[in-house]
């Protein structure tokens, strides 16, 4: 299946961000209480470890992705870190919510661009569900810029360009009509525009199956990575993990 970057409602400037943020809010509690990051979190620790860094840089987060769980576990296993969240559109009511489940998550409320990030941030660079958003052009920024600032990235997505993946995408709107109620801040507008009138469940299926279609498969980001200057002065790992019925793709780098 090729690769096809049309648009996401998400991504559009236009496009209210109090609509984003449900949508990127519904996201966060799927992936949490789905412990849908499981299976990289050796990878996580392999990035930490190799790196010897203490903290995450969350490059995208939209509503904290399932950085939840996935923080809870890694304190579980010894791991003694500081999580920053940020996005270029920043999702403030979920950061400060994710902020109030544990002391160990900071985030910057001004837009961050993953294709530019300040040199002052300093640790693992993570990108869980939004690699797909950029073209090939801007996704080869995004390692070269890690590269230029010699930091470790680490990149994630829970879909791949398939006809399973694209066919799972089908069923999005009847889980948002069935989590809403259950997603934390509680907002009546989020009520509102999921059953009255339903444009987050709609947004939901168009930007889920056009996420499928944009996804990298493990060859293209491996040809990214080959298009970064200096690429060489990293160690490279590009694979895919099972995660219940599904996958997920994953990319490292570290410096050599």
């Amino acid at each position: 299946m090729r690769r096809v970057h049309l648009f996401e409602f998400e991504d559009q400037k236009w496009f209210p961000s109090f609509l984003r943020n449900y949508g990127t809010d519904f996201l966060q509690f799927l992936s949490n209480k789905t412990k849908m990051y499981a299976p990289i979190i050796p990878v996580i620790e392999k990035g930490l470890a190799k790196a010897e860094a203490k903290q995450i840089i969350d490059l995208g987060s939209g509503g904290g992705g399932g950085l939840v769980w996935l923080n809870e576990e890694l304190l579980k296993r010894g791991n003694d870190l500081k999580i920053l969240i940020t996005d270029l559109y920043p999702n403030l009511p979920a950061f400060q919510s994710t902020k109030e489940q544990s002391d160990n998550f900071e985030f910057i409320d001004q837009s961050i661009d993953a294709r530019n990030v300040p040199e002052s941030l300093k640790g693992l660079r993570t990108q869980f569900l939004s690699f797909h958003h950029f073209r090939p052009s801007d996704a080869k920024l995004i390692l070269e810029n890690a590269v230029k600032a010699e930091a470790p990235i680490a990149i994630f997505e829970a879909q791949e360009r398939s006809f399973p993946s694209v066919i799972a995408m089908l069923f999005s709107p009847l889980t948002v009509l069935f989590t809403t109620p259950l997603i934390r801040p509680f907002t009546f507008g989020r009520l509102f525009f999921t059953y009255i009138c339903p444009i987050v469940p709609l947004f939901a299926l168009w930007d889920g199956i056009v996420s499928s279609f944009r996804t990298y498969s493990v060859e293209e980001m491996k040809d990214l990575i080959q298009q970064v200057e200096n690429h060489e002065s990293y160690d490279w790992e590009v694979n895919k993990v099972k995660s219940g019925p599904g996958v997920i793709l994953y990319l490292l780098g570290t410096k050599k």
